[in-house]
């Protein structure tokens, strides 16, 4: 089935809580310490009744299938490391611009492949990043007073984050203009259409300007053969419309028109 994905990627608030951490030496240890990075307290099998999350790291693979069972029998999501078929859950690569992280996961499929993948972005993104979601979160009443509607500010906040806008995340001095934009948050939003013409039913076949329309506009209009794979692209809460009720300029909003070619 079109748009499926191989896990559900979400981020768990933990800090004050206890996760059970078996096992000892450098495979232990790393996850002890991505436990308190987070600000949770790892403890060890004997606390796991206060806990809901554990990870096990033993060498010996009958061990480790044994502690998991025992685990999961009282209830709690385990992971297993270096072997993710007896894994609840998998942890990602974790690129910080604090508050603001990217986790790069595999399905623990490669975590060197996650590793590398995070390398290059961390040479691509800004050291500023964090700093950009700080000030936007700083402003969010301002703009809620500003723009009222739910849709409207989100336009907003799409068309100053679209690459050479007013807040590009990948421009260093973004975060310093956030106060500024602020002042009339609006005028970077016009009401837009662009059209798409499909060339195949690949997604992958999309260009880059492309998804990124899909990915931001409000409403889209499509042929009823368009692909789930390629509707998969829009955002989730985008309202979907028959072609033939697609207007012929912007009217609200940012819209798309999407028809095979």
């Amino acid at each position: 089935m079109a748009g499926l994905i191989a896990s559900l990627p979400l981020f768990h608030q933990v800090a004050g809580s206890r996760i059970v951490v078996v096992g000892s030496g450098p495979m232990a240890e790393a996850k002890r310490r991505l436990v308190e990075r987070a600000g949770a307290v790892a403890v060890g099998e004997a606390e796991a009744h206060h806990a809901s999350l554990a990870f096990v790291a033993l060498e010996d693979a009958g061990e480790a299938a044994a502690a998991r069972q025992r685990l999961k029998a009282k209830g709690l999501l385990v992971n297993v490391a270096d072997k993710p078929d007896l894994c609840d859950f998998t942890t990602p690569s974790i690129l910080d611009r604090d508050p603001l992280l990217i986790a790069i996961g595999t399905g623990g499929a490669s975590a060197g492949l996650a590793k590398h993948i995070r390398l290059r972005l961390e040479a691509i993104l800004p050291q500023r990043l964090g700093e950009l979601a700080r000030a936007l979160a700083s402003g969010r009443d301002t703009l809620r007073a500003k723009l009222p509607d739910g849709d409207a500010r989100r336009r907003a906040v799409d068309a100053a984050l679209r690459p050479g806008g007013t807040l590009d995340p990948l421009d260093e001095g973004s975060a310093g203009r956030v106060e500024d934009w602020l002042s009339n948050p609006a005028t970077d939003a016009p009401a837009r259409l662009e059209r798409i013409a499909l060339v195949s039913d690949d997604p992958e076949d999309l260009t880059l300007r492309q998804a990124r329309w899909l990915g931001e506009a409000d409403a889209i209009y499509h042929d009823a053969d368009v692909p789930p794979a390629i509707l998969a692209r829009a955002r989730a809460d985008a309202a979907r419309h028959p072609l033939d009720t697609a207007p012929d300029r912007p009217v609200e909003g940012f819209a798309v028109i999407l028809t095979r070619d």
